[in-house]
């Protein structure tokens, strides 16, 4: 049966060829005033007006989180021209109830409202025994102390080759545990060659964390000797790089780890919301960047000084004395990125993770200025007790449970990614302190950007389940009875073809597909990435009328899970995205589970993809069909009115005696609208134990232009039990 599909796929498609791999809500329940509902442009698009918003937090004289704010007590200026805020919602993650639900807890807190935290471990001026015990803090840190509308992400940092992401912002904290268990050494982490967002570095179902409900039980008993052999020799082969290359910490270096970070910084603004920069790290010698602290004890200090006072300055260092301006230079840009990207470095000090006590002293007497300087230039921390330093930063972060954000628009930014100050004003006490973002970027041409950035502009919108919607996305997922263990479950995503061309000049158009799918915990359980070139130099016209179809799958095993799927012009940066709920029943308790209708596609002639990556795949028959004969289903039928088309309904464990069909028609907000007819034309035979597939027509008569919900109800006669499922539908004049 796939052949066929196949062959039919072969006839429809135009010019094109399928590459391999890619690089690159509801409202809080808490406080908040009127929201704007004039749909404003994001800054992916070359516009000049765009959306700015801005996460503030309040902190009393108390030390404590200032509650009970409205938009009335905050004005925000932009450039010096004050503004008005056209959005205003508060969040309170202290009475923030998530939900039981996966979905309901990725909607509970607005993306830019979330708060961000990246674990960076310096692999340059840390020893590789403290990095590998600074591990288990980090886990427990995660797994204990965090909310669960928090993302983490894991990144290595090495002055040779800069930051290395191992996995992106994610609620995962399985893949989390796993990050910081292996620090990305390339044997332990071969999933990520194949995600390019790095989600995920592991098989789910193969790792350990998986196979437990509480992950944090089984990360505290260690992992096993084998792993830590493997990333202790991962890390020590790093360390014998680096200490080959340069025994000293030298300015260079310092230099050079200065603008690497300042990169990473950047690279970090494309991520919404606050993000704590949490940096395990031993430190550099601060002397080389803040000359040396005055002391009566340091003779050749003390003989430095009696020059410069008998003016014989030609035999002194100054920067001996007073640090190098050069480099204090640089460290004031870094620094500068970090506020501009709203980061705020907490810094970790590992050194007390030694054994030997008074290197311990030692280690701290040279790296912790170095440390306390980066931090609090960014409105951080520094924090000496390395094994405990979580209980420590939670206390802080109280101070950032509650966050108003506040929106305004602006409509005279130039595309030029040039950087805006933005100053936020309040209301207050005069002991309280207002924390804010300091500025933004205005919008550059996605082809200008980093990978690095793209990619952490997909996976920010993946992670925190946000629709995009500049271009026109409908996807359909539905699970097939495949084995005792999982289901198969065939992913449909349509993409309407006028908005891909929107600002597209070349002739060459490269679409990136992404789809995640995460249980009811966050954990991700499988995904699919392709990228799709397309020769339009002969079918561009076409191109726009219809659009790409792609069909891809997903193995699941029963359960609740959240689809994530985004879809992006490579060369513009055009995204939509798009969540849904898709429920994974047990079929081998034979309980009636009925699929969403499936409507057989008519004439349009999508440019039709399936999924490439087939070593991973399964065996399996097409479900797709009806009396033998293959389909290729709509993921968003439209319809005109007088048309009749033809649905398919498959449903597992009907009974066997008569059933019942039947529609109703639901508007965009939900309420029940006249309309629309929905026949029964047959049962058809399956020749599959348990399976049903129902032929019927549904007409859109009666109904106006717009979008809908068909709401189908199969009820056994019998016993009077109904089941239902649902799609959404387009009609057209």
């Amino acid at each position: 049966m796939i052949r066929r599909l196949t062959a039919v796929v072969s006839c429809l498609a135009l010019c094109l060829t399928s590459l391999a791999g890619a690089s690159a809500a509801n409202s809080s329940k808490n406080n908040k005033s009127s929201r704007s509902k004039k749909k404003l442009e994001t800054f992916e698009e070359r516009a000049r007006v765009v959306e700015v918003q801005v996460p503030v937090n309040v902190v009393g004289k108390d030390g404590e989180a200032v509650r009970g704010l409205t938009v009335d007590d905050f004005e925000i200026f932009d450039g010096g021209q004050k503004r008005g805020i056209v959005d205003f919602e508060v969040v309170d993650l202290a009475v923030v109830e998530p939900g039981a639900t996966r979905t309901e807890i990725d909607r509970a807190v607005p993306a830019s409202a979330r708060r961000h935290f990246l674990l960076l471990f310096d692999l340059s001026f840390s020893s590789p025994n403290l990095i590998i015990r600074a591990r288990e803090a980090a886990r427990e840190f995660v797994l204990e102390n965090l909310h669960p509308t928090d993302l983490v992400a894991v990144a290595v940092h090495t002055v040779e080759g800069g930051a290395r992401m191992i996995v992106t912002f994610t609620p995962d904290r399985a893949q989390i545990a796993r990050a910081i268990d292996t620090l990305g050494a390339p044997r332990l982490t071969e999933l990520a060659r194949r995600d390019p967002l790095l989600f995920l570095i592991e098989d789910p179902d193969a790792s350990a964390f998986a196979a437990t409900s509480d992950i944090a039980d089984l990360v505290n008993e260690g992992a096993s000797s084998a792993l830590q052999e493997s990333v202790a020799a991962h890390i020590r082969v790093i360390g014998r790089q680096i200490a080959k290359m340069e025994r000293s910490f030298s300015r260079g270096r310092i230099s050079s780890w200065s603008r690497s970070m300042g990169d990473l910084a950047r690279f970090m603004d494309s991520v919404r919301g606050r993000k704590h920069v949490v940096y395990f790290s031993e430190g550099f010698d601060g002397r080389l960047l803040l000359g040396k602290q005055p002391s009566a004890d340091d003779a050749e200090l003390q003989q430095d000084l009696a020059n410069i006072q008998g003016g014989q300055i030609g035999l002194i260092d100054t920067d001996d004395i007073y640090g190098n301006v050069g480099l204090q230079n640089e460290m004031a840009r870094m620094l500068e990125e970090f506020r501009r990207a709203d980061c705020i470095i907490q810094a970790v000090d590992i050194s007390g993770l030694r054994a030997d006590a008074d290197a311990v002293e030692r280690a701290r007497s040279v790296g912790q200025d170095a440390l306390f300087y980066i931090a609090n230039d960014t409105g951080g921390s520094l924090y000496q007790d390395a094994s405990d330093f979580g209980t420590e930063l939670t206390r802080v972060l109280r101070k950032s449970e509650v966050t108003y954000l506040l929106t305004f628009q602006a409509s005279d930014v130039v595309p030029d990614g040039s950087y805006r100050r933005i100053r936020v004003k309040a209301d207050l006490d005069r002991k309280a302190k207002l924390s804010y973002r300091q500025g933004y970027y205005a919008p550059r041409p996605f082809d200008e950007l980093h990978p690095l950035e793209k990619s952490l502009l997909a996976a920010d919108v993946i992670a925190s389940a946000t629709t995009e919607d500049q271009l026109d996305l409908n996807v359909l997922a539905a699970p097939f009875r495949a084995d005792r263990e999982a289901a198969y479950v065939p992913i449909i995503i349509e993409v309407g073809g006028d908005k891909l061309l929107w600002e597209h000049r070349d002739e060459e158009m490269m679409v990136e597909f992404y789809a995640y799918v995460t249980d009811a915990q966050g954990s991700m359980r499988d995904f699919f990435t392709q990228m799709v070139t397309l020769d339009l130099s002969r079918g561009r016209t076409a191109f726009a009328r219809t659009g790409l179809k792609y069909y891809g799958h997903m193995d699941l095993g029963p359960g609740n899970y959240l689809l994530r799927v985004l879809v992006r012009n490579a060369i513009t940066g055009r995204t939509g995205s798009e969540s849904i709920r898709l429920e994974i029943p047990e079929f081998e308790l034979a309980e009636t589970f009925v699929l969403p209708p499936f409507f057989l596609e008519g004439q349009r002639d999508w440019l039709l993809v399936r999924e490439q990556d087939q070593a991973y795949q399964r065996s399996i028959v097409y479900p797709f069909t009806v009396n033998g004969d293959p389909y290729i289903p709509a993921a968003g039928p439209a319809l005109r009115n007088n048309d009749q088309a033809r649905v398919c309904l498959v449903a597992y464990n009907l009974d066997e005696g008569m059933v019942e069909v039947s529609a109703r028609i639901l508007a965009e907000d939900g309420e029940p609208v006249e309309g629309g007819q929905l026949a029964l034309v047959e049962r058809t035979v399956t020749g599959i134990d348990g399976l049903d597939k129902l032929l019927a027509t549904f007409s859109p008569a009666g109904l106006d232009a717009g979008r809908y919900k068909l709401m189908v109800d199969i009820m056994e006669r019998a016993t009077g039990s109904t089941e239902s499922n649902s799609i959404d539908f387009t009609v057209f004049n």
